[in-house]
């Protein structure tokens, strides 16, 4: 479970350092990269959500999840990496049109 939850966490900040990066590549006016970047976040969230899942099913087996700092940390984790990822594509979007005009 330890290992689960470990993978969660680095997943989901690994996503999270790559949305960022997303976004200076955009303010940057490189959307190229910030595209790769962003194809680079939705692979890991991809991974933290897989993770994520294997517990949400290992307890809807029966198998009690033991609640934990660890577990909630790695959640947390998670929902604000998926709000970030939102938040960089607006981001992203916005520099484009910036960058049109």
């Amino acid at each position: 479970m330890e290992q689960i939850v470990l993978n969660l966490i680095m997943n989901s900040g690994d996503a999270r350092s790559y949305a960022m990066e997303a976004i200076q590549s955009a303010k940057d006016g490189d959307f190229n990269t910030a595209e790769d970047l962003m194809k680079k976040c939705n692979e890991q969230l991809d991974h933290a959500h897989s993770a994520q899942t294997s517990l949400i099913q290992s307890e809807a087996s029966g198998n009690k999840t033991e609640l934990s700092l660890l577990l909630v940390h790695a959640q947390d984790h998670l929902m604000t990496t998926l709000t970030l990822k939102d938040l960089a594509l607006e981001i992203i979007d916005i520099h484009k049109r910036i960058d049109a005009k």
